[in-house]
């Protein structure tokens, strides 16, 4: 079954603790090539049946209305994933 992947990120302008934590975590672990992490997150909407330019539609507006705070974080994608693809 195809899924549609969402993924929403903090607004660059927001504080990203999560982010800021794991940054300062990743060198005591050996992991010195980044400078900074935003921690997002993803949602993995599985469709049943086709995936419609409707279905599309109707993911984007459920993306801005009700996955995401339009006030502090940004939709970043909104993409087909059919199965066995990453």
């Amino acid at each position: 079954m195809p899924r549609i992947i969402v993924e929403v990120m903090p607004k660059p302008e927001i504080l990203d603790p999560q982010g800021k934590a794991i940054a300062s975590a990743l060198p005591h672990l050996g992991f010195t090539d980044f400078s900074a992490v935003r921690q997002g997150k993803r949602f993995e909407l599985t469709v049943d049946g086709e995936v419609t330019e409707q279905v599309l539609v109707s993911a984007r507006t459920a993306a801005a209305e009700m996955l995401s705070n339009p006030v502090i974080e940004d939709v970043i994608s909104v993409r087909v994933e059919n199965e066995g693809t990453a």
